[in-house]
């Protein structure tokens, strides 16, 4: 994720620690990355049939799935464990009955949870069942406004039911994250999903560039070329500028395009230049894509991945050994290589003078592009000359 709040405006931000080692407190920085965040998919089964569903997921029920005995084996590992934060995923994880007691649980074991959800089952009950639970961080997806995120989402009526999650959500005093992924579908309603955010008091708006993964593999086509791109980012770091100017103060991260921090740098320099420097300090301290280090996945079944999107990639299994001691196993040879990547990029990235920002980018999206999981990236938009080594 790039804190596009905290590097453009210098506003610190809720994660600050987790991206940048810095607490919106201004403590001493810390290592980063040093304990993943953890996106815990607790159930596959949905009620929707998103377009671009990396679990390819269905309304049908899931054999296999953790119990809640072995979810709460789950949950004390990853507290022992130290991991900074716990994202509750599906599939939609709010068809999980059980969901409100394994929130409480990992509370009371230490834990912070979020849970990202596409908002259609929030009506009030539930929201007081998990505000109960003692939740008060939810993410909730709209790909779009009404017309293009109900065809985006398969179902006539989603965007109305997520709307009205989210104004559950906040009415119960929960801090909303409102979820989009860009698209050609969703690309002409930015500007009014950042309206629909500042007016109905959303706390963070997280941009999303399409993961190539289930069944955004067939999505090729419809994600946003280059120019498309740098259009899309051009917005968005002027309207977070202007969120700040008029005190409507939204945050707004993107989020699975590493390139978004050096087209970040680059852009300052002309638009905000007392902030370059640290702008710089901030990127190289975060390093770009974590997955396999700073980042990491269970599935429904207790398959462990090295990011949300990748699960062809299984590292090992929590009905076998713990999390804790499957992420530290330097013997799994995938996760070596991801966490020491660089020499194994593609040409573009390794003599890229932007890697140390950007670490090679979302691999997964280049995998499923090239083939190959070191191949380069489709979606890194920066052209030859901005990744051309400056001449000292």
């Amino acid at each position: 994720m790039l804190s596009v709040t905290r590097l453009l405006c210098g506003s610190p931000t809720p994660g600050d620690d987790i991206r940048y080692g810095e607490s919106v407190h201004g403590e001493r920085p810390k290592p980063i990355h040093s304990r993943p965040v953890v996106v815990w998919n607790v159930t596959r089964r949905c009620n929707l049939h998103c377009a671009h569903c990396y679990s390819t997921s269905q309304d049908r029920e899931y054999p296999g799935e953790l119990t809640g005995d072995e979810a709460r084996v789950v949950i004390d590992d990853l507290a022992g464990f130290g991991i900074p934060a716990l994202l509750f995923s599906g599939g939609e994880p709010t068809v999980r009955r059980d969901l409100a007691d394994l929130i409480a649980y990992s509370i009371k074991a230490g834990l912070k949870p979020v849970v990202s959800t596409n908002g259609t089952l929030l009506d009030r009950a539930r929201v007081h069942d998990l505000s109960l639970a003692g939740l008060n961080r939810v993410g909730i997806s709209l790909d779009g406004l009404r017309a293009s995120h109900d065809k985006f989402r398969g179902s006539p009526g989603a965007f109305d039911l997520s709307l009205a999650g989210i104004r559950n959500s906040i009415a119960a005093g929960m801090r909303v994250s409102l979820r989009v992924t860009m698209t050609k579908y969703s690309l002409p309603d930015l500007p009014g999903l950042f309206d629909l955010a500042e007016a109905e008091g959303v706390g963070r708006l997280c941009v999303y560039h399409l993961a190539y993964a289930g069944r955004g593999r067939q999505l090729l086509r419809f994600d946003l070329d280059a120019e498309e791109r740098r259009r899309a980012l051009d917005f968005i770091f002027r309207r977070t500028l202007q969120s700040q100017i008029t005190g409507k103060n939204l945050e707004v991260l993107t989020v699975d395009n590493h390139a978004d921090g050096p087209y970040l740098l680059l852009w300052s320099r002309q638009h905000a230049p007392d902030r370059t420097v640290e702008i710089e300090r901030l990127l190289r301290r975060n390093g770009g894509n974590s997955a396999g280090k700073g980042i990491a996945c269970i599935d429904n079944v207790g398959e462990v991945h090295p990011d949300q999107f990748w699960w062809n990639r299984k590292l090992g299994n929590v009905r076998d050994r713990p999390f804790s001691q499957i992420w530290t196993d330097d013997g799994i040879q995938f996760l070596s290589d991801l966490r020491n990547r660089q020499s194994l990029l593609a040409q573009r990235c390794h003599d890229c003078r932007w890697l140390p920002m950007c670490n090679g980018n979302l691999r997964v999206r280049a995998e499923t592009a090239t083939g190959n999981p070191w191949g380069l990236d489709p979606a890194c938009y920066l052209t030859a000359d901005e990744i051309q080594r400056e001449v000292a």
